[in-house]
């Protein structure tokens, strides 16, 4: 799999994609992975940790989802879709998963001051804010 390929293939599976997409995936990546509901337990538990109601899954976000990463597949750049829906986007290695991307958002949480409502200075915590807001 090209890795524009492989980009857009996890830019859909982060951004709610349709389980029917996952049929297309290759099969190892498929075996590894829950979708659905590894995308949402990593999420929700972080939202849980601030008194943040849970996620639940979205047909029509995923099927948006999907059609902005069949864009991306076609030009491979890792850009956000300015559309309706917030959204993080997260580049790895072929052996990425949803879990390692989920990780790198919630991992923010130590730059983010709820009192300010900011990041520390020089510190980045936008995913991690989209992950529970």
């Amino acid at each position: 799999m090209e890795w524009c390929e492989q980009l857009a293939v996890n830019f859909a599976i982060l951004n709610f994609a349709l389980p029917s997409f996952a049929q297309n995936l290759q099969e190892d990546f498929l075996d590894a992975q829950n979708l659905q509901e590894d995308f949402l337990d990593a999420q929700n538990n972080a939202r849980a940790e601030v008194n943040v109601e849970p996620l639940a899954w979205d047909d029509q976000v995923a099927a948006y989802s999907l059609a902005y990463a069949e864009q991306r597949i076609r030009d491979c750049n890792l850009v956000h879709s300015e559309g309706p829906y917030g959204e993080n986007i997260a580049m790895g290695t072929d052996d990425a998963s949803i879990a390692d991307a989920l990780e790198m958002w919630i991992e923010e949480k130590v730059y983010y001051d709820h009192c300010s409502n900011s990041c520390a200075a020089g510190e980045i915590c936008g995913h991690y804010t989209q992950v529970v807001w």
